[in-house]
């Protein structure tokens, strides 16, 4: 699959902020709150770059989750830039301060936009996965596509690691987070990299089918 107005998102590389923690994740005194944590681990794609914060997709998490009784705090550990080696440095800080219920994986992107060899992204997601697993988290899985600037066969492969993650581990997986905006350019910023905020709420719905089915406590 081709996205030919993307294509100009490999000559745009996202200075990776120097957080240690990502921008919405709250103090450790509230850590242990009597909310599970639905932790979110991502890049810019849910960090909220380029829009206000209250409009990204995850912030409307929170607020979709508080309107129907579900009983969970929303943590966005996400950071523009961020690269699955570098979530993964971060990772077990943020399994230790939250000890979240559910996690979601939105990365790869910054990965495949550099080149960087599949085998290692492959590691580098697969070591997130086993970690919030044996952290006792449910894990979702959302999958990135990648230009063919590289090649068909890298982009290929690429894309197939997220299924077959999911398969192996048995974690349950959104093949393609993009997918009802891929194709949608007046969805986007005008970098033509990162969705606009109309673009949110469509990337919280596709999101939802597959998280909903992880949640398994409601407030009375």
């Amino acid at each position: 699959m081709k996205f030919p107005f993307i294509q100009k998102i490999l000559l745009t590389v996202v200075p990776v902020l120097a957080l240690a923690l990502a921008p919405m994740a709250v103090p450790a005194a509230t850590a242990a709150g009597d909310k599970p944590v639905i932790l979110v681990v991502g890049d810019s794609l849910s960090a909220g770059y380029g829009i206000p914060v209250a409009s990204g997709w995850v912030a409307l998490l929170q607020r979709r989750l508080d309107a129907q009784g579900y009983g969970y705090r929303v943590v966005n550990a996400s950071v523009s830039g961020e690269t699955t080696g570098g979530a993964l440095e971060r990772l077990p800080r943020a399994l230790k301060l939250h000890r979240p219920a559910v996690v979601v994986i939105v990365l790869g992107g910054n990965d495949g936009l550099r080149g960087l060899p599949v085998a290692e992204v492959r590691h580098n997601l697969e070591a997130l996965v086993r970690q919030s697993s044996t952290a006792g988290a449910r894990v979702l899985l959302a999958g990135i596509r990648i230009p063919t600037n590289y090649g068909a066969e890298y982009s290929e492969k690429f894309y197939a690691t997220y299924g077959d993650l999911a398969k192996k581990h048995k974690v349950a997986l959104v093949p393609f987070f993009l997918e009802p905006i891929a194709l949608r350019e007046d969805l986007f910023q005008a970098d033509g990299i990162h969705p606009g905020v109309t673009a949110q709420p469509l990337l919280l719905d596709h999101v939802w089918p597959a998280l909903k089915k992880l949640l398994t406590r409601r407030v009375p």
